[in-house]
């Protein structure tokens, strides 16, 4: 990482060590939140659709985004930092159950995904499951410490890999992504879902009985 492939904010200096200027600065902004918008609202877009609309040229977009799928992974790096910054807003109290504090965050990613819908589906077409999943790495991150923090605690299970567990939330928040797109579920269930799905599925059953919800 550290590119302006795969960084949704560009670093402050070019490859060569040099500082960026303020108004490529400002252009690689503005080509953000343009391409967030444009995306956000349908799949057919251009590159000249995205020049046009963030009011620069075309040369000065391949130039900080040399094709579609720098931009993408540009766009979807800037949504994963979103998350981040709202999963850290609130650091979690030492003394708190890991089950509340996996509740939380669920809420929180949950969010931020819900306002990049149709990102994501374009990321996935564009550039494949894999691609996108190493993006999520920082958000795996933390997921991997509230787990081994409820293990610890004895609130999670630990008969079961915790990687395996961390693998079974993502897919489980980008099922429920699946489904809120294609209208099968409300977005403003989802949180909710997650809780009574996610949280049973990780309990230690020897302290919680089966199928307890979240306090």
């Amino acid at each position: 990482m550290g590119s302006a492939r795969d960084s949704g904010t560009a670093p402050a200096r070019r490859d060569d060590g040099t500082p960026r200027r303020a108004d490529a600065e400002r252009n690689i902004a503005t080509i953000i939140a343009t391409g967030l918008e444009l995306f956000g609202r349908s799949g057919n877009v251009s590159m000249a659709d995205v020049a046009k609309s963030a009011g620069v040229g075309r040369v000065t977009l391949y130039a900080h985004f040399p094709s579609r799928a720098d931009l993408l992974h540009a766009l979807v790096r800037h949504a994963i930092e979103q998350t981040e910054h709202v999963i850290d807003a609130r650091p979690a109290d030492p003394s708190e159950p890991a089950d509340l504090v996996l509740g939380r965050l669920l809420a929180a990613a949950w969010r931020v995904l819900d306002r990049y819908r149709k990102l994501r589906v374009h990321a996935l077409a564009e550039l494949g499951p894999e691609q996108l999943d190493r993006q999520h790495d920082p958000i795996r991150h933390r997921l991997a410490a509230v787990v081994a923090r409820g293990q610890e605690q004895g609130v999670f299970r630990t008969d079961l890999p915790a990687d395996w567990m961390i693998t079974a939330v993502f897919s489980l928040v980008h099922a429920a992504a699946d489904e809120a797109e294609s209208g099968r579920l409300a977005p403003a269930a989802v949180p909710d879902l997650l809780r009574a799905t996610v949280l049973p599925a990780l309990a230690n059953p020897r302290t919680r009985p089966p199928g307890a919800e979240s306090r």
